[in-house]
C-alpha cells in the first residue's frame, strides 16, 4: 500500500509539472511575427581615400591574398547607418555596430556579429544579431539573439537580401526583421 502511494505521488508531481510547463510556455507562431521591420543596411568600406565617408574598415587581411581570392581571413569592423529606405542620405533610424569576417576559401561567405542600436522617436533599444551570410544565396537568415529597451529579450530572424553593390567599396542590404518573442 505504501509503495503504490509513493508511485502515485511521483506520477502526480510529474503530471502537475508537465501541465504547469505547458500552461506557462510561450507559443511561438512562425507564420506571424509579433513585430516586423524592414530596414536598409549601408556599408562603405574604407579605401584610404574616403576616410570622411567610410563606415567600415578592414582590420586584418592576409597580405596579397595568399589564402585565396575570396578575402578569407579578412575582418571588417563597422559602424553603419540603418535607414527605412534605400537612400544612404536618409536620416538613420539606427546604427549597426559590430564586425563581419570572411570565413570561406572556396567562395564568398561572411559571418556577422553586430548590434542594431535604435535611438529615434519610434524605437529606443538594441537588437543583437549574428550568423552566417552566405553571399551567393538570394536571401540569408541570421539569428536575433536578444535585445534591450523596446526590444527587451527579443528573439527572431533577420533575412538579408543584397539590394546594391558598387565594387568593393559599398553595399546595401535589405533587412527584413521578424521578431517572434516580444515582451
Amino acid at each position: 500500500m505504501e509503495k503504490s502511494y509513493y508511485y502515485f505521488n511521483i506520477l502526480f508531481i510529474i503530471i502537475l509539472t508537465t501541465f504547469l510547463l505547458i500552461a506557462n510556455s510561450i507559443t511561438l507562431k512562425p507564420e506571424k511575427p509579433c513585430k516586423r521591420l524592414v530596414l536598409y543596411y549601408h556599408d562603405i568600406l574604407f579605401n584610404v581615400t574616403n576616410s570622411a565617408n567610410a563606415t567600415s574598415a578592414n582590420v586584418s587581411n592576409p597580405l596579397n591574398n595568399v589564402l585565396g581570392d575570396y578575402n578569407f581571413g579578412m575582418l571588417v569592423v563597422f559602424d553603419d547607418p540603418i535607414t527605412i529606405d534605400q537612400n544612404l542620405m536618409s536620416t538613420p533610424v539606427a546604427r549597426a555596430q559590430g564586425f563581419y569576417l570572411y570565413n570561406m576559401k572556396s567562395k564568398y561567405n561572411a559571418w556577422f556579429a553586430y548590434t542594431l542600436i535604435f535611438n529615434s522617436s519610434e524605437y529606443c533599444g538594441t537588437l543583437n544579431i549574428m550568423g552566417a551570410d552566405i553571399i551567393e544565396q538570394k536571401t540569408r537568415d541570421l539569428s536575433i539573439v536578444g535585445g534591450t529597451g523596446d526590444f527587451f529579450m527579443a528573439r527572431g530572424v533577420v533575412t538579408f537580401s543584397t539590394d546594391a553593390v558598387e565594387g568593393l567599396g559599398y553595399f546595401r542590404l535589405k533587412m527584413d526583421i521578424k521578431l517572434y518573442e516580444c515582451y
